[in-house]
């Protein structure tokens, strides 16, 4: 303890310098007046895991941590799919998982929007489709936005999720599980 406290008074405090004036707060501002424009309020998110490793749900807890600070874009997460805008998928749609992701994807209201995240949600990654696995996500649910990674870092989870946001207002509804094609706009590495 006497070893610490001496090296803390020779060192002295070290604390970073106060950062510069940001002009992102102005694009901020304007992306939360487009949320509230497009919705009315908040956009809201429901994610679900439909048999990832959990590598991709580190990356998006930590969307909302101080740094990337989701809340104050006005997007918040949500515990039930009835009050969702958006579902965030990970990982490869496992056989157990199917139907209760089709009943979720059923459950939010329309007009919804889905992403798939991760190289798994996006392609079936190392598990592909098999006995005990549907592979990517747009085999299950029609999806707007897929974002590739393994997993992908937090700044292109955001990405994501405002590029489906950007294509949301012009935007019908969507079609059928049953009908959807499987195809996915894919976000450039």
């Amino acid at each position: 303890m006497l070893k610490t406290l001496r090296q803390i008074a020779i060192i002295g405090i070290a604390t970073e310098p106060p950062p510069k004036p940001d002009d992102g707060l102005s694009v901020r501002e304007a992306l939360q007046g487009r949320i509230r424009t497009l919705l009315g309020r908040a956009l809201c998110i429901r994610h679900v895991d439909a048999g990832s490793c959990n590598g991709c749900e580190l990356e998006i807890h930590a969307l909302n941590n101080p740094f990337y600070n989701l809340e104050g874009l006005g997007i918040r997460f949500v515990a039930s799919p009835r009050h969702a805008d958006l579902l965030l998928v990970t990982g490869p749609v496992s056989k157990h998982m199917e139907a209760a992701l089709l009943r979720t994807y059923e459950a939010t209201p329309a007009p919804k929007l889905v992403v798939a995240l991760g190289d798994c949600g996006c392609t079936g990654g190392v598990f592909g489709e098999s006995y005990a696995s549907r592979g990517r996500v747009s085999n299950v649910i029609p999806v707007d936005v897929a974002v590739p990674g393994c997993p992908p870092t937090p700044t292109r989870i955001l990405q994501g999720i405002l590029t489906a946001l950007g294509h949301s207002s012009g935007k019908k509804a969507p079609n059928p599980p049953s009908a959807h094609a499987g195809g996915t706009e894919l976000l450039p590495g």
